[in-house]
């Protein structure tokens, strides 16, 4: 199987959403997954979020950007058929490059804590689990 790794584009929103949805240990919140919000945090940070497809279907997907210091990556899935072939790690690969080639030389990520595939794979990649930090979030509107 040859897959390829392409830019993310908005074009590409229906079948990430949808791939996103079929994957376990995803939280998606509406005002961080719309449509509009996707095209903002793409224009926001271009040439940053990466896809994956097997012939010509979007496999895989990851959404990266940056706060001007630090890297983020939110919502790395990858389509259970076609997981344990490394897209997950190319796609982490490219969204690195990536942060790199704009000089950020660090990156964060966000997992459930009852996400263990999730955690056994970031730690396969190297990611460290920082326990003495707290995420605290409040809505500025309902």
């Amino acid at each position: 199987m040859k897959v390829e790794l392409r830019e993310m584009s908005i074009d590409d929103y229906d079948a990430v959403y949808a791939l996103w949805q079929e994957s376990e240990g995803l939280a998606l919140k509406s005002e961080d997954t719309s449509r509009k919000s996707i095209i903002r945090f793409l224009e926001r940070n271009p040439r940053l979020s990466f896809v994956a497809l097997d012939n010509g279907q979007i496999v895989g997907a990851a959404l990266c950007g940056h706060d001007g210091r630090h890297g983020y990556i939110h919502n790395l899935a990858v389509r259970k058929s076609h997981r344990k072939q490394g897209i997950g790690r190319s796609l982490v690969g490219r969204c690195m490059y990536a942060l790199l080639s704009i000089d950020i030389h660090r990156c964060h990520l966000h997992v459930l804590g009852d996400n263990k595939a999730g955690i056994d794979f970031w730690r396969k990649l190297g990611w460290e689990q920082h326990v003495e930090l707290i995420t605290m979030s409040q809505p500025l509107s309902e």
